[in-house]
């Protein structure tokens, strides 16, 4: 990790050593489109941002609602996510989305006869994997004979071979299912965590995508699984911040600017075409959505275009809830026994002064995401009393919802086949987004790395040398 300190570019300068300045266009201004523009800047590369809507950060982003700043959605990463903390540290924003000190997650369990249960998965500090024997052992939402067959499972997906392209092609529940896991086990432990970060169930996910986060998240580190989340709006981060670096390594951003084509020149260079205006450039980084960068694609770019299209897609709800009182201690929970997945209190992010704010975030949200709002308030109100003590007898004094309907890419078997590099056929022209292949699914660090892939093969091709303080890894077969 770097110190945080990044000088701004000398463009056509001393700094390029008497070569002639050479220029890039990012289309797209989430953090895939960030990062491969902060990269290519700080190559010395004169760089165009272009964002269609009216601000940066894709979807992970803020709005206002009154007096609430509101994110979009509930966005979280891991300490084994080295590139999005590295993106932190760029924007000098890491302060700002810290990690717990070690993982501890609370599990509150309503379908037991008994009544309301609490449970944790939290690591000690040993040596993988008895970092979580511990907890493992004593989590009171499954059986002993449960516990025991999660480990053996465990033990197995450590021993897969990530760069086994067959591994693709099986679902994860087929696989759990066949290393003895029960509906119980998979619901209690292996979706808890897999529909939150692959945005599916695991019989609908691939299990070389579900491998490679277990495998990464808690079977590589003992602290690889700590979670970390942004105690500020993301506005702050993805938006502001990044625009503040952005300016600084001498980026031109242009937002509420969509780009209508894309075309190669004569003379190898390539034309964006915006609303009144051709840009002329040396290489251009596509690091929008894939089927926007279907339709801007020039004809031969891919071998299969078509692909593209059929990388399906997977919604995430957001439910909203704000109290007249403080009704949750914790900082966040995730739920059992109840349509209810992770709570999130928000109350100091979003500048509520007085009461609680509380945000859902539902996950692999297929069945909920067109409901009407009072439908949704009418099924998930009486679960959070069911789940949350204080909430009986509170007041509601706000209830919305946000819907991302293409929130991520839909992480199905086969879809690694589908999911193109950074490099298209045509010299100059690259691809970004958490959609491209990472090898990992679509999370906020898959599209940094995309970010740093379509930056390090469009500098490679401009002759450009690679940024010192770059973020570094080995890059997805």
């Amino acid at each position: 990790m770097s110190d945080g300190s990044y000088p701004a570019p000398a463009h056509g300068a001393a700094g390029d050593e008497g070569a002639a300045a050479r220029s890039a266009v990012v289309v797209g201004g989430g953090l895939a489109g960030i990062t491969a523009a902060l990269a290519l800047a700080d190559a010395g590369v004169r760089v165009t941002l272009l964002e269609g809507r009216p601000r940066l950060g894709g979807l992970a982003f803020s709005f206002q609602r009154g007096e609430l700043t509101v994110d979009n959605g509930q966005h979280v990463y891991l300490r084994c996510c080295t590139a999005y903390r590295w993106f932190l540290d760029r924007i000098q924003g890491a302060a700002l989305a810290p990690l717990q000190d070690r993982l501890d997650v609370p599990v509150v369990d309503v379908a037991k006869p008994e009544g309301r249960r609490l449970g944790r998965l939290r690591r000690d500090a040993l040596p993988v994997p008895l970092h979580l024997g511990r907890s493992l052992a004593a989590y009171p939402h499954l059986s002993l004979a449960e516990r025991a067959a999660v480990g053996r499972a465990a033990l197995a997906l450590k021993g897969l071979d990530l760069a086994d392209p067959t591994l693709d092609t099986q679902d994860f529940g087929s696989w759990l299912a066949a290393h003895g896991q029960s509906a119980r086990a998979i619901e209690a432990l292996w979706d808890l965590v897999g529909v939150a970060t692959l945005n599916a169930v695991a019989g609908d996910a691939s299990l070389g995508l579900a491998a490679m986060v277990f495998k990464t998240g808690l079977l590589s580190d003992p602290g690889a699984a700590d979670i970390g989340w942004a105690h500020v709006p993301l506005g702050e981060l993805h938006d502001r911040l990044a625009r503040k670096a952005l300016d600084s390594a001498g980026v031109r951003t242009e937002v509420r600017t969509r780009v209508t084509s894309v075309s190669t020149n004569e003379n190898g260079t390539w034309s964006v075409q915006v609303p009144g205006e051709r840009l002329e450039t040396d290489a251009v980084v596509l690091a929008v959505p894939q089927r926007e960068a279907h339709d801007l694609l020039p004809a031969g770019t891919l071998d299969a275009p078509e692909q593209l299209l059929r990388i399906g897609t997977a919604p995430i709800l957001n439910i909203h809830v704000v109290y007249d009182r403080t009704v949750l201690a914790r900082p966040f929970f995730a739920a059992l026994g109840t349509p209810v997945q992770w709570v999130f209190d928000r109350t100091a992010a979003s500048g509520l002064g007085a009461g609680q704010y509380l945000a859902l975030s539902q996950s692999a949200a297929q069945d909920d995401i067109d409901l009407p709002v009072a439908e949704l308030r009418e099924r998930y109100l009486p679960e959070l009393e069911r789940l949350i003590p204080g909430t009986r007898g509170a007041e509601v004094q706000d209830f919305f919802v946000t819907r991302e309907r293409t929130a991520t890419f839909a992480p199905t078997p086969g879809v690694g086949r589908l999911r193109p590099g950074a490099r298209t056929k045509a010299p100059g022209l690259y691809l970004a987004g958490a959609w491209t292949a990472t090898g990992w699914p679509a999370t906020m660090e898959s599209a940094v790395r995309s970010g740093v892939s379509a930056a390090d093969a469009a500098l490679s091709a401009l002759g450009r040398p690679r940024p010192r303080h770059l973020f570094e890894f080995e890059e997805a077969a």
